[in-house]
This record gives structure tokens, sequence and C-alpha cells, in this order.
């Protein structure tokens, strides 16, 4: 090669230094741009819905996961007033509540039982179910030791802490007690136990921080930080001070339901729950022959900077971010079949919500393709610091089994919402979930009441990433999950 390029005379030789630069330019852009692929996945949600199985029969059938307040986390007819006024008081008895969260095998894990009861119940979900993801994404996870994998939690309750310091019990602040409620820890003791060298952090933009997690892994995917990450949120709900708090503001539904998009929208339903998703660049998991769920194309972040206040909605924030995504993902907004919404349930957010997707995706959309909206909230409730890897999960799901799942509680659309104007449709029953130009593609908004906002992109595995070696006419190994 340098003998051809010694015969090169000086404008030639300017040519093809050039060439090199725009091809090492381009590879860097795909690379910065690079579809992400889910590999795997976990949850834990109101409903019993304990992995993917379970949850997609829960979506499916449109079941209603709410139920009374568990009568073992707090003497909640001491505490219910159903008028949200009464101070110290709740005026609601409902909730999305899991099962369970006292049992865990801290020797599994490594733990001593002492160290284990000092930790919250959230450090102690995530390490479950995020072996649970690693194993649904065929990663054993006791080979993963000093492996470039990164973690991305997002975390926001501190009930534990709470719990401790209440209870004027100063035996409890032993060894164990900082890194038992530190936030920090969500994600540092999974990195640790596991022995992964990627970046670990937790993020607490409160209602999108696992959605702002899954984008932060993202970044450091496409940007090498690491090979392999776990993106996600938890969320658990262990005292009763928040919702004391949040009753008296008048921001929660007294039904303990999110009846998203309806005209009996009253607030929102508190929920608790956990997520993890598996990721790698597609291009890593092509080449380690790993099973694909579904892609994600694009994403975005950004904040509401100046509104009415702090915790109010910004139509036009929401609006950008969601433009944002689409523009990394290289899509148009008639592409999209499907927004998974934000979707509490409240008078104020609902509308404005569906004002910024009209002003996306309402303009030159198809006759007979109709942008369907829902909200997984309608099923569980607001899983807060989770809901947004809630949402993306049951996107997931949706596209795996090319079908829709019913929103709930939506009888009489708001008047709020200009629905003759909008072409949207907010589907009651499972509706087939079919292409536009070959592709089903959906979008996922989450909103933190911090201001900060969070859309993904995901569409449907390409064909050629199918999980393979499924021939009936070969031998196939049965693999029975254990600790070692």
């Amino acid at each position: 090669m340098s003998a051809k390029i010694d015969t090169l005379n000086p404008l030639q030789r300017a040519f093809l230094a050039l060439e090199e630069t725009e091809a090492r330019l381009a590879a860097v852009t795909a690379s910065a741009r690079e579809p992400i692929a889910i590999i795997g996945l976990g949850c834990r949600v109101p409903g019993g819905g304990r992995d993917a199985a379970s949850f997609w029969q829960l979506l499916r059938d449109g079941i209603d996961a709410i139920t009374p307040i568990p009568a073992d986390r707090w003497n909640h007819d001491a505490l219910y007033d159903p008028d949200p006024a009464t101070p110290g008081h709740i005026a609601t008895r409902c909730g999305g509540f899991v099962d369970g969260i006292d049992a865990f095998d801290p020797s599994f894990f490594g733990i001593a039982p002492r160290e284990a009861e000092g930790m919250d119940p959230q450090q102690r979900l995530l390490l479950e179910v995020s072996w649970e993801a690693l194993e649904n994404a065929g990663q054993a996870p006791d080979h993963l030791e000093n492996s470039p994998t990164g973690v991305f939690v997002g975390a926001a309750a501190s009930d534990y802490a709470y719990l401790q310091l209440k209870s004027g019990d100063t035996g409890l602040l032993d060894a164990h007690f900082t890194s038992g409620i530190a936030h920090s820890v969500v994600s540092g003791r999974l990195s640790f136990l596991l022995g992964l060298r990627g970046p670990s952090l937790t993020v607490d933009t409160a209602c999108s921080s696992s959605l702002v997690a899954v984008h932060l892994a993202c970044q450091a995917l496409r940007n090498s930080e690491c090979r392999m990450a776990l993106a996600g949120g938890v969320n658990l709900i262990l005292a009763p001070d928040l919702f004391i708090a949040l009753s008296r503001s008048r921001m929660l539904s007294p039904d303990g339901r999110c009846k998203t998009f309806d005209a009996a929208a009253d607030g929102f339903a508190r929920a608790e729950g956990c997520g993890v998703l598996v990721l790698k660049r597609l291009s890593d998991a092509r080449a380690d022959g790993n099973r694909v769920l579904a892609v994600i194309s694009g994403s975005a972040v950004n904040q509401d900077g100046p509104s009415s206040s702090l915790t109010a909605p910004n139509g036009p924030a929401q609006e950008a971010v969601i433009r944002s995504a689409l523009a990394f993902a290289g899509l148009t907004p008639r592409q999209v079949g499907y927004i998974e919404a934000h979707g509490t349930g409240t008078q104020l957010g609902d509308p404005q919500e569906v004002k910024a997707l009209g002003a996306v995706f309402g303009a030159d959309r198809r006759a007979g393709q109709p942008l369907r909206i829902g909200s997984v909230k309608t099923n569980l409730g607001h899983l807060e610091a989770a809901a947004g890897v809630a949402g993306m999960i049951k996107v997931v799901l949706a596209l795996q089994h090319r079908t829709i799942p019913p929103h709930l509680h939506f009888h009489v659309p708001t008047p709020h919402i200009a629905w003759d104007e909008l072409p949207l449709e907010v589907p009651v029953e499972p509706v087939p979930w079919e292409t536009i130009g070959g592709r089903r593609v959906a979008g996922i908004s989450s909103f933190g009441f911090s201001g900060t906002n969070a859309h993904v992109i995901v569409e449907e595995a390409p064909e050629e990433s199918v999980l393979r070696g499924t021939q009936p006419d070969r031998v196939s190994l049965l693999a029975v999950s254990a600790r070692d």
C-alpha cells in the first residue's frame, strides 16, 4: 500500500486522505446512532406480574391490579379519611402493590443476614429482578465478573430510611445503615455483587427516573463505556408519609385508579414494582448470537424550564423531547403506530400531554392509520421511579405479540381534549398491531414532576434476530435455573 501511495501525485494523495477521513467519520457517526438491542428483561409488578409471561397475561386480559393497601404496611384504617383536607390522613384506600417484598434469600447473593436486614428492600428487589433479567437474556450472572457491564437504575423513594429514623432505635445505626439506605448503593451494590466494571449510577428525576436511566445506558453503550448494560427502575411503598402528603395535595385518585384520558380522571394511584432491561449494541447482540426482543432506535431527555410552577407539566417541552427522539432515530411521526403515554390520570396532565402528541403526530397522518395511545398506569397504577420502564416492558411485550393491549377505565373521553381534531385512538380491547411501512414502531413517554422529561423510541426486532436453534428435529438443551 505504501508503494502505491508513493506513486500518487499530491492531489491524488489529498483525495485519498479525504476519502479515508470521510470513511472514519461515517463509522463514528454510525456508531453514535447505532440501535440498541433489548436482549432480556425482568419485572415485578402489581397483580402478580413476576415475569414477562405473567405481565403479558395481565395486560392482554385487561386486568385491574389495584388492591386495598396491604395490612402489613401500616394501620391504614387509622389513617384513612375521605376528606383530603384532613391533616395527617390519606383519602384513598387503594394502590398497586407487589407481594413478598419481605422475602429475600441473602445467602443466594452472598450477603450476611444482618447486612440484609439493614438493606432497603428496594436494593433487595433490584438484585432479584436483575438476576432474572440476565437469565432471561441468556447471560450467566456469575460469569460477568470484571466485564464492562454498566448499571443504570432509577430510584427515588426513601421510605425505608424514614422508617429506620422514625423508630428512634439508635441500635439500627450500625455499619450497614448508610449503605443500606443510600440511593447510590441501589446501583452500586448490584455492580459490586456481580463484579461489574462498567458505569454504575442511580438516577432520580422522580417519575421519569427509569426512562432517563435507559437513555443514559444507551448513550454509554454507543460511547463504548460498556459492552452490556442493565437499565431500569425500582419503587417500593413502605411508609404512609408520602401518601399523606400527596393526598393533602389532592393528587391522588380517591378510588386508587388512574382513569387516564377519561372525563372521570381525578388523580393518580400510587404503585410499586421493579423492571430491568438487558441492553447491548445491536451489532454486538448479533455477533454474540443473542435473542433480540426489540430495538431502541432513539431516545431523548430534556427539562421543562420556565413553567407556570415547578411541578406543572410543560406541553412545548414534551413536544420537543418527542421530536428529538424521533430525529435521533431517523423516523418521521407518521411511522409511529403507538404511544405509551405518561398518562397519570389527572385533569391537567392528560390534556397537556395529548395536546403535545397532537402537535407532533397530528399532521400528515394517513387515513385509516390513527395513532393509538394508552397507559399501563390504568392497569398497575403509577410506579413512580419505575413507571417508565414498566411502560417500556409493556411495549416490548406488545411488539412481540403484535398486539396492543387494552387501555382500562376509558368510558367517557375527557372534554378537555379535542378528540375530533386529533388522529388518535384509545384501544379498549386488544388490537392487532399492524405495520406502517413494514415496521412496528412505538414511543414511550415519561415526565418527572421535577420537570425532567424522557421519550424512547422502540421498534420490533429485525427478523434475523429471532431465536435460532429451535428446529424440532434437533436435540435441544433444557436449562434449569439454579444459583450454581
